[in-house]
C-alpha cells in the first residue's frame, strides 16, 4: 500500500501551547494510528488576531523548543519548525507529506479558535481526519455553567461547581515509547527529511543587548524541568504553601506558571501528583493542597472568561469603565514604574524582579498593578502589555483577567475602593525587608542617598483615585455579553 494512499498517509501533530511528550492527547492519538507522524510547531505572528509573544516569552519558547526537539528525535521523529500563517503552513505540509490526518490540542482564545476551526474545515473538505483534544484545562469552558446556563463570572461558585462535577478529571496519559517518523518508504528505508527552519534563525533570544542572563540563572526550561519543579514543590514547599504564598521573600509558591503557560506540564499531571501527596496526608497537608488547587482553579476560571469574552486583554469586562478618565500613558511616571524607580520600595523591588528574572511574586504583582492603575491612574491595558512583554509566564487568560481584577473592571472584581497600600503591604509581608534588599540592594528605606523620593504622594493619589472611581461605581454594573462560541 502506498504511503500517500488515503488509508496509509501520515499524521500531522500541530503543537502550540503543549510543548511536552507525556500527557499530550494529540501526540498519543497520532502515534496510535501506527503510521508516520510529523510533529510541527508553527511560529504564527501574521494570522488575524494572533498576538505575538513578548520578549521574555520568546526566550522561554526558544529553550523549550530546543529541549522538546531533542526528546522527539530520541523517540523517532524530528520536530519540524515553520513560520508564517498557520493555515497556509498546514496546507503546504499536507501537500508535502500526503498526510491523511491532523491532530492538535485545543486553544481557547477567540482568534485561535477561529483559526483552528477554519483549518479543521479545510482538512475535512480535503478528505483528511481532523481531531482536537482537551489537554491544557481540567474542564472545558462550555461544560460548566450556572443553573441558567450562563458562564460563571465569580470565582467561588465556579470552583464549587467544578468540585461538584460527578466525573473526576481524567488521568494523565503516558509518553509514547516510540514515534514512527516521517519519511519512511514501504520498506522502512528513510527518505528525504522535511524542510525545517533552524531555531536560531527565528532570533527569539535577545542579542543587542542580551538582557537574559538573569532569566537563565533563574529558570530551567522544558518538560523534564517542569516535573522536577513540581516534585520539588510537593516535597519541599507544599507544606507551607497556604501561609507562605503571600510572603515574597519566601520561595513557597510552585513557580509552575511558565511551565503551564507553554504546556511543558499539564494540569492533569499536577492534580495527580498533588492528589498523591494528600491521599494519606495530615489535615495540614489537606489544607495546603486545597489552597494550591484553588489557585489552579483560578487559572481554569480565567480561561473560562477568555473563552466567553475573547477581548479580555483589550476591552473592559465591565463597560462602565469605557469612559474612565485615565491619565496619559506616555509619561515619566510610566517609565519610572517600568524601570522600578517610583520611590515606592515594594513596587520598585517587584518591577526589578520582573526585569531581572522574567517573573514577579503574585502578591507583589497585585501591588505593582494597583499602584499603576489607582495611584498613577494609568490604563490597566498599558500594564497588561508591559507584563505581556516581560513575563516568562505571560498567559493570555491569567494576565488579562488579573489586570482587570485589580482595576475593578473585571469579573469577580475587587471593589473600586480597594487600593493596595504598598508601604503597609511591605510591612505585613516583608517585615524584615528580605525581599526589598534582594532587589534594591542594601536598602535602608526612603532616606537612602541613592534611592529616589516617591513620584506620588500615596495618600493624595489614593484620594484622587477614589474620586475618579466613585463616578464609575455610581452607575449600574454593565457586563459585556458573552460571545457564545460553540464547543470545538
Amino acid at each position: 500500500m502506498s504511503l500517500h494512499s488515503p488509508a496509509a498517509g501520515p499524521s500531522i501533530v500541530w503543537l502550540r501551547d503543549d510543548l511536552r511528550v507525556a500527557d499530550n492527547p494529540a501526540l498519543t492519538a497520532a502515534t496510535q494510528r501506527g503510521l508516520p507522524v510529523v510533529v510541527v510547531y508553527i511560529r504564527d505572528e501574521v494570522s488575524q488576531g494572533i498576538r505575538p509573544l513578548g520578549g521574555a516569552a520568546n526566550w522561554w519558547l526558544h529553550h523549550s523548543l530546543g529541549r522538546l526537539s531533542a526528546r522527539l528525535t530520541r523517540l523517532g521523529t524530528p520536530l519540524v519548525l515553520r513560520q508564517g500563517g498557520a493555515h497556509e503552513v498546514i496546507r503546504d505540509l499536507i501537500r508535502e507529506t500526503g498526510a491523511t490526518a491532523i491532530f492538535w490540542n485545543r486553544r481557547y482564545g477567540g482568534p485561535e479558535r477561529a483559526l483552528d476551526a477554519a483549518i479543521k474545515d479545510y482538512a475535512k473538505a480535503s478528505g483528511l481526519e481532523a481531531h482536537s483534544f482537551q489537554a491544557n484545562l481540567l474542564v472545558e469552558p462550555w461544560t460548566i455553567a450556572t443553573g441558567a446556563g450562563n458562564p460563571y463570572t465569580v470565582f467561588t461558585p465556579f470552583w464549587k461547581a467544578f468540585l461538584a462535577r460527578p466525573e473526576p478529571p481524567r488521568s494523565p496519559l503516558p509518553a509514547p515509547k516510540a514515534i514512527p517518523g516521517f519519511p519512511a518508504g514501504a520498506s522502512g528505508a528513510p527518505g528525504q527529511a522535511l524542510p525545517s527552519d533552524d531555531l536560531d534563525s527565528w532570533k527569539l533570544l535577545p542579542k543587542h543587548p542580551d538582557w537574559s542572563a538573569g532569566l537563565a540563572a533563574r529558570w530551567q526550561v522544558g518538560e523534564q524541568a517542569a516535573h522536577e519543579q513540581l516534585e520539588s514543590f510537593v516535597t519541599e514547599r507544599l507544606s507551607r504553601y497556604a501561609d507562605g504564598r503571600d510572603v515574597p521573600a519566601d520561595f513557597a509558591t510552585s513557580e509552575l506558571s511558565p511551565h503551564l503557560r507553554f504546556g511543558e506540564i499539564s494540569p492533569f499531571q499536577i492534580l495527580e501528583r498533588v492528589d498523591a501527596a494528600r491521599r494519606n496526608g495530615s489535615a495540614e497537608t489537606l489544607r495546603n493542597a486545597a489552597k494550591f488547587l484553588a489557585e489552579v482553579g483560578w487559572r481554569e476560571f480565567s480561561y473560562n472568561l477568555l473563552f466567553h469574552w475573547p477581548a479580555l486583554a483589550t476591552a473592559n469586562f465591565d463597560r462602565r469603565f469605557d469612559g474612565f478618565p485615565w491619565a496619559p500613558s506616555s509619561t515619566p511616571a510610566l517609565t519610572a514604574w517600568q524601570e522600578g524607580r517610583t520611590g515606592v520600595p515594594l513596587v520598585d523591588a517587584g518591577m526589578r524582579e520582573l526585569w531581572q528574572t522574567g517573573y514577579m511574586h503574585n502578591r507583589v504583582r497585585m501591588v505593582a498593578a494597583s499602584f499603576l492603575i489607582k495611584n498613577l491612574l494609568i490604563d490597566w491595558r498599558v500594564g497588561e502589555e508591559w507584563f505581556w512583554d516581560t513575563l516568562v509566564d505571560a498567559d493570555p487568560a491569567n494576565n488579562a483577567a488579573s489586570w482587570q481584577w485589580v482595576a475593578g473592571c473585571g469579573a469577580d472584581a475587587a471593589p473600586y475602593f480597594r487600593v493596595f497600600n504598598p508601604v503597609l503591604q511591605a510591612e505585613k509581608f516583608d517585615p524584615k525587608r528580605v525581599y526589598l534588599r534582594r532587589y534594591l540592594g542594601d536598602f535602608d528605606g526612603a532616606d537612602a542617598l541613592d534611592y529616589p523620593a516617591p513620584i506620588v504622594d500615596l495618600a493624595n493619589a489614593r484620594t484622587s483615585a477614589l474620586e475618579a472611581f466613585a463616578h464609575v461605581s455610581s452607575l449600574p454594573r454593565d457586563i459585556a455579553p458573552p460571545t457564545g462560541f460553540d464547543a470545538l
